[in-house]
């Protein structure tokens, strides 16, 4: 009897997997607005609430809403902190993250989305030392995205930003660029390459100088619900906690509110 009640649940879930919108995939219904860490020319649509959670390894946990407040602006705020999963007593972030965005230029069929924002929120640990994250935020930056059809979607991505966190010495404007493909109606995978051309002081603590590979998948589980799987620093470009790719999770939920 209780295999049959599983098998009634599998049942009547399956629609709505199959008819699942997240920011996966060919049927996504949802912009991006950021690839792993690099921001896209994704915008949240107005009237629309995103609620996110990135769960990464040192214990780290970074939560994250943000309000599609206006045509073509969306603002968010964020806040984490590092061995918040684990023993030990937890590392909260000394201030909250704050980003938005702005939507200078829609896509057409020979343009790419431009917007440009802010962003505060880094990733990893937080160094007080040299007021950083393991991974910087991207500060102030420019970004442009562009959509092809190549069996199913293909999109390219392009950002150029200059964080605020400078207290290491490495001041200088980035590059990043990423893409994103559809795999089916629900699924995606994405990738980027952060240059860190300002985080890349070999004589430093944090970089060898190899930029940031990071890939992903992404599945649109449910309407406006998309689970995401990382696999950080593919080049092993960080000196603090030297060894393999780091495994992160990613979890999104966006929602009408007006």
């Amino acid at each position: 009897m209780k295999k049959l009640n599983f098998v009634f649940f599998l049942l009547s879930f399956l629609p709505s997997l199959l008819l699942a919108q997240g920011t996966a995939g060919e049927k996504a219904k949802f912009e991006y607005r950021s690839l792993i860490d690099m921001p896209s020319a994704g915008v949240l649509e107005k009237g629309f609430v995103g609620v996110s959670t990135d769960i990464m390894p040192e214990g780290v946990v970074i939560s994250k809403i943000e309000v599609g407040v206006f045509d073509q602006i969306s603002f968010g705020i964020s806040y984490g902190g590092s061995n918040i999963i684990g023993s030990g007593r937890p590392d909260w972030y000394k201030l909250p993250g704050v980003n938005i965005r702005f939507r200078l230029f829609d896509e057409s069929a020979s343009f790419p989305a431009i917007s440009t924002g802010f962003d505060s929120q880094g990733k990893g640990a937080y160094f007080d030392s040299t007021n950083r994250y393991a991974i910087k935020s991207p500060g102030f930056y420019g970004a442009v995205s562009k959509n092809f059809e190549f069996l199913g979607f293909l999109s390219l991505h392009g950002t150029v930003n200059y964080s605020l966190e400078t207290k290491d010495g490495d001041n200088f404007m980035n590059i990043m660029v990423g893409f994103e493909k559809t795999i089916g109606k629900s699924v995606s995978l994405v990738g980027e390459y952060d240059f860190a051309l300002n985080d890349n002081n070999t004589n430093s603590y944090y970089g060898e100088g190899n930029g940031y590979l990071n890939i992903g998948l992404r599945w649109s589980l449910a309407d406006g619900f998309t689970l995401g799987l990382d696999l950080r620093d593919l080049l092993q470009n960080r000196k603090w906690s030297p060894g393999s790719a780091d495994r992160a999770i990613k979890i999104e939920y966006i929602k009408s509110i007006f």
